[in-house]
């Protein structure tokens, strides 16, 4: 069993706070790939909106958060470990392998099972976890100063 990943946010604010760092890096990823793309200052106008940091701000997060990958016995023990979660897990129970994200500033870990393309499903977690757990914490608090 490992972990990888850098957010874990123990509370809704640390949450929050960790969302908004990543804001200045989806700014700098979203004007140096439009650099790359040879955007001219109108075109860079027209096509990078609020919209546009926003989703990098959102996957950047995501792709950092915390995931624990383990083989079946792992997960059941770390469920048995930490009853005060409500489970969310998408696959098989047949499936050998699982990756999970705990957040206790939810009190939600949300899993899904895979056999052999851990990438992905590492990757696919994140995005759930991201969607199920911290967009309704940041829809009130966050994506103000986006721009």
């Amino acid at each position: 069993m490992r972990t990888e990943g850098v957010f874990s946010p123990e509370t809704e604010a640390d949450a929050v706070e960790a969302f908004e760092s990543v804001g200045p890096a989806a700014r700098t990823v979203v004007r140096e790939t439009a650099k790359a793309m040879s955007f001219d200052r109108e075109e860079y106008d027209e096509r990078v909106t609020g919209e546009v940091v926003e989703t990098a701000r959102d996957a950047l997060f995501a792709s950092l958060l915390a995931v624990t990958v383990g083989d079946r016995e792992e997960w059941e023990a770390w469920r048995e470990d930490h009853p005060e979660y409500e489970v969310r897990e998408n696959g098989s129970e047949q499936v050998d392998r699982v990756v999970w994200h705990a957040s206790p500033a939810a009190g939600t870990a949300v899993a899904a099972t895979f056999q052999s393309e851990e990438d992905a499903a590492v990757a696919t977690l994140r995005r759930q976890a991201f969607g199920r757990i911290y967009r309704p914490l940041f829809d009130d608090d966050a994506g103000e100063n986006d721009e």
